[in-house]
């Protein structure tokens, strides 16, 4: 059997929203180990410096080498000293995974103009600010690159929150103009879209009742984790990616295949099928 290497060996990346709002681990939390632990150099971003370390510490633990950056994804200076910062510490960039992302609930009609522009900045204009310094340095340093953009399924489907699903549906949008605009250059980019995820971020909101209804709404009935998330990523940001661009990748445990009227349906099918 040949000698397996690790996926990201040599490369070099950068993961915003890398640290995780709460104890566990979250997605970018999970995304920047897991980079780590392939070989990558991982510049870990977060707009608390505190919970990058946390990332941080679990990278060394493993012996992976990264180092942290404070920044505000939604400021341009932040972003572009950002990308300084991984071209000076590490000398190239490979990878930009724009993993920020915030909610806020109400219809057109409730959400206040502040709550809409700052879901927008946060959710859409970070990824158009840390693309537009990462892509010049991937060119130069690399060649060409991987850009993961994390929507979510609520780009696809309706959801909750008007201001959460309107920039989600955006981040699809812009993941396709960037690769097609960047191509060219041999840079891919893609989009994640996680389903009903545990994660720090929703567990506050989270019962055992509630977290037993969104598992048993999926066709495979578990319940996915921030590592699913990250091994998406981590395909993404590989080589066995190399001639894959412009897509949108669910990773919810294939609840997007199906609606209430329907599954229901399908699911009391199986529990009346005889046993072998």
């Amino acid at each position: 059997m040949p000698e397996r290497h690790p996926r990201l060996e040599g490369k070099v990346a950068i993961v915003t929203g890398a640290g995780s709002s709460g104890p566990g681990v979250g997605n970018g939390k999970a995304t920047a180990v897991l980079f780590a632990r392939e070989g990558a150099k991982v510049l870990v971003v977060d707009a608390f410096i505190e919970r990058a370390e946390e990332t941080l510490a679990m990278i060394r633990e493993e012996g992976g080498e990264a180092s942290t950056f404070q920044a505000n994804v939604t400021n341009a200076d932040d972003c572009r000293r950002m990308v300084e910062a991984a071209v000076e510490r590490y000398g190239r960039l490979d990878i930009l995974d724009n993993n920020v992302g915030i909610s806020r609930r109400g219809t057109v009609l409730e959400v206040s103009e502040d709550d809409w522009d700052y879901v927008m900045a946060v959710n859409v204009k970070s990824i158009v600010l840390t693309s537009r310094y990462a892509i010049p340095p991937m060119i130069e340093t690399s060649g060409g690159g991987s850009i993961i953009n994390i929507s979510s399924i609520a780009g696809l489907r309706a959801h909750s929150s008007t201001p959460y699903t309107t920039s989600k549906a955006a981040v699809i949008g812009l993941t396709m103009s960037m690769a097609a605009d960047h191509g060219h250059d041999n840079i891919r980019v893609n989009c994640i879209a996680p389903g009903l995820v545990y994660t720090p971020m929703v567990a506050p909101r989270m019962d055992d009742t509630l977290r037993e209804h969104r598992k048993n709404a999926t066709p495979l009935g578990t319940e996915g984790t921030a590592w699913d998330i990250a091994a998406a990523a981590l395909y993404l940001a590989s080589d066995d990616a190399r001639w894959v661009t412009g897509v949108v990748l669910p990773v919810d445990a294939g609840l997007t295949l199906v609606t209430p009227a329907t599954y229901v349906t399908i699911a009391q099918q199986q529990y009346d099928r005889p046993s072998a």
